[in-house]
């Protein structure tokens, strides 16, 4: 076994639960010890992966590129950034002409805004332009991942879930809904498709 760090697993979850996450921690107190986003369906990310519709991209940096991306899946919407340390998702935002499916693999990061609420984004190591087949498969594994993580929820030895229990204030059942209907989207898109063609 080498001394290499290991990445590691993007969890896959929907916008709507990534954006009531609010809540960091490490598991240790080394400097370089990974910082974790508490998932309210009692998982940790230390990086995550979805898919959705890039639907707006902008340069929001003032000396230099920094660079703003929209990217809604059937549950609401994920706010990735990128500038000089993230060149190759810098310069995918740069050049992907919205609307466009993509995959994104990043890590969670929260900050406090001016009023005090605390809001999450997505600092992006990869976004890859994908095709409608990619999508629809992400949102059918993220919604069994998502009620896979709400079922072991009950298990006390789950530690993850007794803090999200203990930190946020969130039903869970906000979650199975959102899974349930991030799929009942995709019958209607197939619907929509047979229609047209």
């Amino acid at each position: 076994m080498s001394g290499a760090p290991t990445r590691e697993v993007a969890q896959r979850v929907f916008a709507r639960e990534f954006s009531d996450g609010s809540d960091t921690f490490k598991e240790s107190d080394e400097e370089r010890a990974p910082v974790y986003l508490l998932l309210p369906t009692g998982a940790r990310a230390n990086r995550i992966f979805f898919v959705g519709t890039l639907t707006e991209t902008e340069d929001v940096g003032s000396d230099s590129e920094y660079w703003q991306g929209r990217v809604v899946d059937p549950t609401g919407t994920f706010y990735v950034y990128a500038g000089q340390y993230q060149p190759e998702a810098a310069s995918a935002l740069r050049e992907i002409e919205p609307p466009e499916y993509v995959a994104v693999a990043g890590k969670p990061r929260t900050y406090e805004t001016d009023d005090g609420d605390t809001n999450v984004a997505v600092r992006p190591e990869s976004i890859t332009v994908v095709d409608a087949a990619t999508r629809d498969r992400w949102v059918v594994e993220t919604a069994e991942r998502t009620i896979e993580r709400i079922q072991a929820f009950e298990d006390e030895t789950n530690e993850y879930a007794r803090m999200a229990e203990n930190r946020y204030d969130l039903p869970l059942e906000n979650y199975r809904r959102e899974a349930v209907s991030a799929l009942e989207s995709l019958e209607e898109d197939d619907e929509v498709a047979a229609e047209s063609d």
